[in-house]
C-alpha cells in the first residue's frame, strides 16, 4: 500500500484507524492495538529514519511532512479517524487541515492525545540540537518512555537519537497558523501526571466547530502505555460514536 503505514488486517464494518506517532517512535507500537480494537482496522504510520525506512531522510518542517504524507498515502475511501499521541496529535492535526484546505474528505472524528492545544507557545527549547547524549538524557528527563534496552546500547543509542533529533526538529521549529476551526468533531486524551495541564488540553475546543470532549488518565505522558486497557476502551468508545452519529457501520 505504502512505506508509510504498516496496517492490519481488514475487517467487516470496521472504521479505518490511522495512529500517528510519537517523537521518536514506530508503528510498531500502535499495529499491536490490532488485536484488541476489533471494531478498527489499524494503520499505523511510520515515519522515514527508522525500520525499515532507515535511508529516508525525515521532512525537515511539519508542513514537508504533510506533504509528503499524503502525497504518497493513499487514505481509506469510506469514513476513517486519525489517532495521534504527542507529536502524532500535532502531525494528525495539521493533516486534517491540510485535507480541508484541499476539499479532500476529511476524518469522522480527531483524537489527539498528550499534546497541547497547538496554538498555545510550545515550552521547550531547540532539543534537536543537542549532543547525542544530552538529547536522549534531556527526552528521557521531560517525558520517559525511552527502554533500558535502547539506553543499554551504542547503536540503538544512535538510531534513537536520529529519530529523535528528526522529529524535534520538526516539533520545535513548527509555528501554528491562524484558520477556521475543523468541522470535525475532536477527542482530546492526556495523562493525569503529565506536564500538560487540563485547561492546556481543553484550549483544543477552539480548534473544531464540531464539539470537543476531554478526558486524562493515571499515568505521565505515555500513560496510554502504562495502562493500555482503559485508553484502549475508550477509543473504542470513540470509534462506536462514528457509527452511531452516521447510523451505519464504518
Amino acid at each position: 500500500m505504502s512505506d508509510w503505514l504498516l496496517s492490519g488486517a481488514p475487517r467487516a464494518a470496521a472504521c479505518d484507524l490511522y495512529c500517528f506517532p510519537h517523537g521518536g517512535g514506530t508503528a510498531a507500537e500502535y499495529l499491536r492495538w490490532s488485536r484488541d480494537l476489533r471494531t478498527a482496522r489499524v494503520h499505523a504510520v511510520q515515519l522515514p529514519g527508522r525500520v525499515p525506512r532507515l535511508t529516508e531522510a525525515m521532512p525537515a518542517s511539519m508542513r514537508e511532512l504533510v506533504e509528503a504524507f499524503l502525497a504518497e498515502v493513499p487514505l481509506a475511501t469510506g469514513r476513517f479517524v486519525f489517532f495521534g499521541h504527542s507529536l502524532g496529535a500535532l502531525f494528525a492535526y495539521e493533516v486534517t487541515r491540510a485535507l480541508a484546505a484541499a476539499g479532500r474528505p476529511l476524518p469522522a472524528r480527531l483524537v489527539v492525545s498528550g499534546f497541547r492545544a497547538p496554538h498555545l507557545p510550545y515550552p521547550g527549547g531547540q532539543l534537536h540540537r543537542l549532543p547525542d547524549d544530552e538529547l536522549l538524557d534531556a527526552v528521557a528527563g521531560l517525558h520517559g518512555g525511552l527502554p533500558e534496552e535502547v539506553l543499554a546500547s551504542a547503536e540503538l543509542r544512535e538510531l534513537a537519537a536520529g529519530a529523535l533529533r528528526a522529529d524535534y526538529r520538526v516539533l520545535e521549529t513548527y509555528v501554528w497558523q491562524p484558520g477556521d476551526p475543523l468541522p470535525v468533531p475532536l477527542t482530546v486524551f492526556g495523562g493525569e501526571d503529565d506536564r500538560i495541564t487540563t485547561e492546556e488540553l481543553e484550549a483544543w475546543g477552539e480548534h473544531t466547530s464540531a464539539g470537543a470532549s476531554v478526558r486524562r488518565f493515571p499515568g505521565g505522558h505515555f500513560y496510554l502505555r502504562e495502562r493500555p486497557a482503559p485508553v484502549q476502551r475508550a477509543l473504542a468508545g470513540a470509534l462506536a460514536s462514528v457509527r452511531a452519529e452516521r447510523s451505519a457501520p464504518c
